[in-house]
């Protein structure tokens, strides 16, 4: 993922001053009381099933045996995630991919070959985990034949397991972008539009049920509310990306001696977690445009490619623990704000290296582990199921949010994360109901700043996939008024039993 209008400066990479303490060594100054409290009938929607993804390059799979029923451990990761999910394939490398039924397949990031066996591992890998697909065709390129081709076998190798395609990845950048340039430098929204309709035609004149999911862009949300305007009769999903900032820019080596890495290094790191605990201001209003675009429309939207720095991710800040907090919270806030679900990328990117985001990741051996993204992932898993439920706080400072909902069975499950790294939290939960008991899974690392000791309900994810907690805490609660503790740096996972 590269973005042309997100230039982050030399100097606002140093603008971390000299004092600024490294996370997760704040001496903690204080403790707060909180009060949230939720009334059970003020309900706001129901999350989709599906809301949980992930995101990968189309090179993933032309590597064989990784997207693969047979992949034991991968398959049990991914369903760790929830019963139903959807994965999306596409990224930058799908504008330069290619599709023949007999070639030998390639994962070269520039020059990806997909074959016909490739897709039927795909199709397995879906049938083996229960979640479906939206698949990205080569719209750069500019090979019609060829994309209509690949959508066919693609449909026939995943059957009903299909949800939709795209065509093109991030054709908002198109023109003129540094990294990914494939039209002129005018190149517009009606240059695409009339590109995508063309590309639609010759893929429903070999596939007439092909459904379809767009318009994939990068920056320019104007993009989804016009095509929602023009194509909403025939979508799945409005579809758009979303990355918090980019990765250290790789041309400051030239501009910073050896004696002063190691400064920058630290003081870029401290920049890049500051701005994971900090709230994104820009996110809520791109959220509200997509959701009046959406209703408008009538087509729900999705945030089909997102992480935390675009570019493969941050070293020290997106494999660590503060990227399990940050997912955890943005998972949520999409939730709330109306999205119908997020892909989050993982896997090799773009420039042929393991993101350091990767929720999922292997080795050069093909040896499956987790990063703490996935714990993250792992907590919304276990209470994103249900309707959302309103409710009311006054944090007091604290950099804390709160998140409910309603279950299936009358369950309340309470999501508190606590990004401060100074305070804790004594929070009451008030709620308008008599619940039989509370527990808590607690979301827990070393430092936010460390990979290490990430754990979730007491527990590490085990090395064949699988996790169980070891830790479920039972809380103080008369009726319907519970209390629980929530360290700095840290979250925790509240379910009322019915």
């Amino acid at each position: 993922m590269n973005r042309r209008h997100f230039i982050e400066g030399f100097m606002g990479l140093f603008g971390v001053p000299l004092s600024y303490a490294a996370p997760g060594l704040a001496q903690r100054a204080t403790t707060k009381a909180i009060r949230v409290t939720i009334d059970t009938r003020r309900k706001q929607g129901r999350i989709p099933d599906d809301f949980t993804g992930l995101g990968y390059e189309i090179s993933s799979v032309a590597i064989p045996g990784l997207l693969s029923d047979k992949n034991r451990t991968y398959v049990r990761l991914v369903r760790g995630l929830g019963a139903n999910g959807v994965i999306r394939v596409g990224g930058i490398t799908s504008d330069s991919a290619s599709f023949a039924a007999d070639a030998v397949a390639s994962s070269a990031a520039k020059a990806t070959v997909i074959n016909a066996a490739n897709l039927r591992e795909l199709g397995a890998f879906l049938d083996a985990t229960g979640w479906r697909l939206i698949w990205g065709l080569n719209l750069g390129g500019g090979d019609m034949k060829n994309a209509a081709a690949e959508a066919v076998a693609v449909a026939a190798a995943v059957n009903d397991k299909l949800l939709a395609f795209e065509i093109g990845n991030e054709p908002d950048g198109f023109a003129g972008d540094a990294f990914n340039a494939r039209r002129p430098n005018n190149y517009g929204y009606g240059d695409y539009l009339k590109e995508y309709r063309a590309y639609k035609a010759a893929i429903r004149s070999k596939l007439p049920d092909a459904p379809f999911a767009g318009p994939d862009a990068s920056w320019a949300t104007d993009w989804v509310s016009r095509f929602a305007a023009d194509e909403g009769n025939d979508l799945k999903f409005l579809t758009k990306h979303y990355y918090r900032a980019g990765a250290n820019n790789p041309y400051l080596d030239k501009l910073i001696d050896s004696s002063q890495r190691a400064e920058y290094e630290a003081r870029a790191k401290n920049n890049k977690i500051e701005l994971l605990i900090r709230e994104d201001a820009n996110l809520r209003g791109m959220l509200q445009e997509l959701s009046t675009a959406a209703a408008a429309s009538h087509v729900p939207f999705r945030i089909c490619e997102a992480n935390s720095f675009y570019g493969g991710g941050q070293p020290g800040v997106s494999d660590a623990f503060v990227s399990a907090l940050w997912v955890l919270d943005f998972m949520w806030t999409l939730a709330y704000g109306g999205a119908a679900g997020v892909n989050m990328q993982t896997g090799v990117n773009h420039l042929d290296f393991v993101s350091y985001y990767s929720a999922i990741r292997t080795d050069a051996n093909g040896a499956v582990s987790v990063g703490p993204e996935y714990y993250g992932m792992l907590a919304f898993a276990q209470a994103g199921n249900g309707e959302r439920i309103a409710r009311d706080y006054d944090a007091d400072g604290v950099n804390l949010t709160a998140y409910a909902v309603l279950g299936n069975h009358g369950d309340l499950a309470l999501t508190l994360i606590n990004k401060d790294q100074n305070a804790d939290a004594d929070v009451t939960i008030a709620t308008d109901r008599t619940f039989q008991n509370a527990t808590a899974l607690r979301l827990s690392g070393a430092t936010l700043d460390s990979g290490n000791n990430v754990t979730f309900g007491g527990s590490e994810v085990a090395a064949n996939g699988s996790w169980q907690p070891t830790a479920v805490e039972s809380l103080h609660a008369v009726g319907g008024v519970g209390e629980i503790h929530v360290p700095a740096a840290s979250a925790a996972i509240v379910t009322w039993s019915a």
